[in-house]
Parts: C-alpha cells; structure tokens; sequence
C-alpha cells in the first residue's frame, strides 16, 4: 500500500516513512526541503514541492493512483520562532493545510492522519491530559495545530466519506534507532538537541530555562517520547484507520501520543548525563517566549482505537540522539 506523507524530508516525517516501509508499506514523499534534507529522501519516491502545489499533487495521484491515506507532517514547528514570525506561520500551517484537505479531497483522498501537538491543552492541575482536556493553545504555533484541527474536522463533517485521525504529539525526542533520520535542525530548541550540544562542546553551557514552575523540582514537566515510538503510532493509525471509526460515531478522531509519565527537564538532564558519562555545566535562566510548565499524556485511548502504545525509555531515546549526533557530522553537505 502507498501513503502520502508530507514533510517525509523532516526529522519526524522521515522516521514516518522508515517506519512504513519497514512494515511493507511505501512512502510517496512530498515535501519543499525548505527546513527538510534531500539525504532522507535518497532513493525513496520523492517530490520536491510545496504542499499547497495543486499541479504537483494531481501528478502524484495520476502516478500513484492507489493512494488511499495521507500523512501530514509538513509545517513550521519553533515556538520562539513563531512568536517573531506569526505570519510565515498562519501561511505555512493553516493557509497551505487548508488547500492541502482541500485537493486530496478533490483527488478522492479522504483518509488523513494529521501530525498535532500537545501544545494545544490548557494547563491542568496535575498536568495530566486527556483527549477531552481544555485547550489553550499560547503560541502561534501551538494556534496554527489548533486552528489546522479545527479546519480538518470541519471538512469530515462537511464532506462525504472523508475522515481523519488528528495525532496529538507530545515532545519527540532521540532518533531512529537504525541511524536512518534524526533531528537536523541547524538551530536546535528542543530540549535533547541543547543536551547533545552541550555534551559535544557546541554550547558552553546547558541553560534550564524556567525553574519556577509548579513543578516537584521548579523545572518544566513534559512527556518525552522516542521518535520512534512516535513513527510507530503512524504506521498503527493506518492499520487501524477504519477500526477507529468502527468504534466512534464521528468522522474525526483525536488521540494523545505519549508515554504517559511526566519528566521534568531536571530529570531528564540527571538521565542524560547517566547515559553520557559525565556532568555537564548548566544554568538556570527566565522561560522563553511561549514556553509553558508543561503536560504528560493520558494516552489511553491509543492503546484502545490503534493498539499503540510507547516501548521506548527515555535512555534510548538520549543514547540514539547522541549515536545521531556523531553521525551527522558528515550526513549534511
């Protein structure tokens, strides 16, 4: 079977594909390489476009004919970013998604599993969440997922036959254990990413940004997944595409991926020096723009609707992120 798969050139999208193929399927990639790398789509079924690419979408059906699912992991995801750049943002995220659902209905693609984020919720008192948790999100970025949601479920209430699985990702971490794909941005904020380069002597020091929240040790609580485990909950959502809907009267899902436990960055920062051998220098600094005390998942209803749930320690996840950061020195031209 072939899936679309959107931003397949990205850190996530790539591990997507690796993962679809590895159970049999085959990833038709499109993606504008404008943050993603041509090295992930080396022999792989590429095209190099924009997702809002009208033309380029009808080749790719008129190719690939038999394309029943869409993935779509394409968008501009850096918080900070996104707070100096609200309008790249609402273009890219929302107005180009827009068009997207848009033509893969038109070209009779109604089955989508759209790449959310838990940035989307409310703060909770025990930071748990549930797919019925308030949402609030507080950032552009974390507006455009909500807003994409939105758009996306509208369309499957409207629109005869489609329907989608809107994935609610926590925060990905690691990379893929065969050394395939991992993170690749040149200016990293994602928590692991500062950890690596801090190790690797790229940053003189590891900065803590926050120590004042409600926490058990003042720093922010997240539930960090291996991108990995995320794939898989992809490849599962595709598998079980029709079962969920079997079990629900709506035409729209959405589902918490995480662990389920919660990890404070002090915490994490004491795993990765254990995987790493050594202490690394630190300090503690203000939060940053958009940035939250943070949530873990109730992932409950993955397990029940794909049969999914997360295998991978947060161990694995620090020791693949340190194996891919010596690899990629000489990946990238």
């Amino acid at each position: 079977m072939k899936v679309l798969v959107t931003g397949g050139a990205g850190y996530i999208g790539s591990t997507v594909c690796s993962a679809l193929e590895d159970v049999g399927y085959t990833p038709i990639i499109l993606d504008s390489l404008v943050t993603g790398k041509k090295e992930f789509v080396q022999g792989k079924r590429f095209y190099q476009a924009d997702i809002a690419d009208k033309v380029v979408l009808k080749e790719i059906f008129k190719e690939h004919p038999e394309i029943q699912h869409a993935i779509h992991c394409a968008a501009l995801i850096i918080v900070p970013e996104s707070v100096e750049k609200p309008y790249e943002y609402y273009k890219e995220n929302v107005a180009k998604s827009n068009e997207l659902f848009k033509n893969l209905l038109e070209l009779g693609c109604k089955n989508i599993v759209f790449s959310s984020s838990a940035a989307i919720y409310d703060k909770t008192d025990d930071f748990i969440v549930t797919e019925k948790s308030s949402l609030k999100p507080n950032s552009p970025y974390s507006k455009t997922k909500l807003m994409m949601e939105m758009i996306l479920e509208d369309y499957c209430h409207a629109y005869s036959g489609m329907k989608a699985i809107s994935l609610r990702y926590f925060n990905p971490i690691g990379a893929d254990p065969k050394m395939r794909s991992g993170s690749h941005a040149q200016n990293a904020t994602h928590v692991v990413a500062k950890l690596v380069e801090t190790a690797l002597g790229k940053n003189s020091e590891f900065c803590i940004t926050g120590v004042n929240w409600p926490t058990r040790d003042g720093s922010g609580i997240r539930d960090y997944i291996h991108v990995w485990d995320l794939a898989q909950a992809h490849v599962k959502a595709i598998e079980n595409f029709n079962h969920v809907f079997e079990q629900q009267s709506s035409s729209y899902s959405v589902l918490n991926i995480g662990t389920g436990t919660g990890v404070t960055v002090k915490e994490l920062l004491a795993a990765f020096e254990s995987v790493y051998g050594k202490i690394l220098p630190k300090k503690e600094s203000d939060p940053r723009p958009g940035d939250v005390a943070g949530a873990y998942a109730n992932a409950d209803s993955a397990l029940k609707l794909i049969n999914w749930k997360a295998n991978l320690t947060i161990e694995n996840a620090i020791y693949d992120a340190l194996k891919w950061a010596e690899i990629q020195k000489n990946l990238f031209k």
